[in-house]
C-alpha cells in the first residue's frame, strides 16, 4: 500500500470550509476509484491558523495515476480547495506503508 501526502494550511474558518469540502466533495471521487483505500484529514491548531495534512492510501501507482494523472507528484487541488486554503503544497509526497495495523498489514 502507498500513502499520499498533501499539506495546507488556512484559518480556523478555512479549515472548517475545507473538512467540509473533504468530506462533501472529495472523499465520494475517491471512493469511486479502484484501488483507493482510504484518506485521513488531519488538522493541527496553533495560534491563529491550522495546519492541515491529507493522507489518502492507495494499493498501487497505477491506483494514483488514475486519480493525479501521468505526474504522481503534482497535488490535486480544487479550485473550491485554493479558495479557502492561505498556502497549500503544489507536490505531494509517497510513501510505502511497510506496518498497517488496522488492515494487519506487516
Amino acid at each position: 500500500m502507498i500513502a499520499r501526502v498533501w499539506r495546507a494550511t488556512a484559518t480556523p474558518e478555512g479549515a472548517e470550509a475545507y473538512r467540509a469540502h473533504f468530506t462533501g466533495s472529495v472523499l465520494p471521487t475517491l471512493r469511486r476509484l479502484d484501488g483507493h483505500r482510504g484518506a485521513y484529514l488531519f488538522r493541527l491548531d496553533r495560534d491563529d491558523l491550522v495546519d492541515l495534512e491529507v493522507m489518502t492510501l492507495w494499493e498501487s501507482d497505477e491506483a494514483i495515476r488514475a486519480f493525479a494523472g501521468t505526474d504522481m507528484t503534482t497535488a490535486v487541488v480544487e479550485p473550491e480547495a485554493r479558495a479557502v486554503l492561505l498556502t497549500y503544497d503544489e507536490t505531494v509526497s509517497h510513501r510505502t506503508v511497510v506496518v498497517d495495523t488496522v488492515n494487519d498489514l506487516v
